[in-house]
């Protein structure tokens, strides 16, 4: 998977809120679409950057241990399948 070049401690979503600029301008000045901007707008929006860094920390973790979950299910069944066990 393809790492994003911007990070969750952008700068974008405060500098849009202040109304100076319009977010089209924003966004070709970013190098971003529009989408982006929103869709970060509607994750991030009330956040601070130790904020949004602290939720990339959990998602990551959270997904890892789904990860080694299923790991764990996958050698269970296989165990049973070895030794007999009906389900």
């Amino acid at each position: 998977m393809k790492k994003s070049r911007f990070t969750e401690e952008h700068h974008w979503i405060p500098q849009a809120s202040t109304g100076r600029m319009p977010v089209k301008e924003l966004c070709r000045q970013g190098g971003f679409s529009d989408a982006t901007f929103y869709k970060w707008r509607a994750k991030y929006g009330g956040m601070q950057a130790t904020d949004a860094k602290r939720l990339r920390e959990l998602e990551s973790e959270n997904a890892k241990l789904k990860r080694l979950l299923a790991e764990a299910h996958l050698d269970i069944h296989a165990l049973k399948d070895v030794f007999g066990v009906k389900p």
